[in-house]
């Protein structure tokens, strides 16, 4: 399963869980689709950050479809 650090496996449309920054020490994963990437390195360990389609705000931990 794609675990959302590459940039390349993350785009537009797609269904992920991200963790919101006010659950990062809880680990609480929110599922949404991705409407804008914000991290521009090609790699990131902890996550892209992206936006959803809702306007959360969060780094990808899990790909759902893709």
């Amino acid at each position: 399963m794609k675990d959302g650090t590459k940039r390349a496996d993350v785009h537009p449309g797609l269904a992920v869980k991200i963790v919101l920054k006010e659950d990062q020490r809880s680990g609480k994963l929110t599922e949404g689709i991705v409407k804008d990437l914000l991290t521009n390195s090609h790699l990131h360990p902890h996550g892209i950050k992206v936006r959803l389609e809702d306007g959360q705000v969060g780094r990808v931990q899990e790909i759902i479809e893709g």
